[in-house]
């Protein structure tokens, strides 16, 4: 018997219908996400979920890699900085490092906010309005 936890549609409905642009934006709010939890979970010395925590950013970021268009010439740059963001997660993860994590959710903040103003540019031009991502 299934549950109805209006929370988890709401989610499940947000990414369904969400654009590629919000996607990714989803993405990069989700990998802050578990940077931040695995911080916690080094200050409680939970290595157990540290780990499952870190390795679910490493793989946010696996995914923004490979959804690259490498044709884009700034999609290069960015996969030099994707690669660097996984190879400090690593470091953060064997070394028990909140300063590599927080590196790193210093460059997923910058990224994410930068997509910001993408998608809202995207949105001036396409509607004529300045609606909010």
């Amino acid at each position: 018997m299934a549950v109805n936890n209006p929370y988890r549609a709401y989610q499940n409905n947000s990414v369904n219908t969400a654009s590629p642009g919000e996607l990714t934006l989803l993405l990069y709010n989700g990998c802050l996400k578990f940077i931040n939890q695995a911080k916690k979970n080094i200050e409680e010395k939970n290595h157990a979920e540290k780990n499952t925590n870190i390795q679910k950013a490493q793989n946010i970021v696996q995914e923004l890699m490979v959804t690259l268009n490498m044709d884009i010439e700034v999609s290069k740059q960015m996969m030099a900085l994707y690669d660097y963001m996984k190879q400090r997660l690593i470091e953060a993860n064997i070394k028990n490092d909140p300063a590599a994590l927080d590196e790193v959710a210093e460059l997923v903040i910058e990224f994410r906010d930068t997509w910001k103003q993408v998608i809202q540019m995207n949105r001036q031009q396409q509607f004529g309005t300045g609606g909010q991502a």
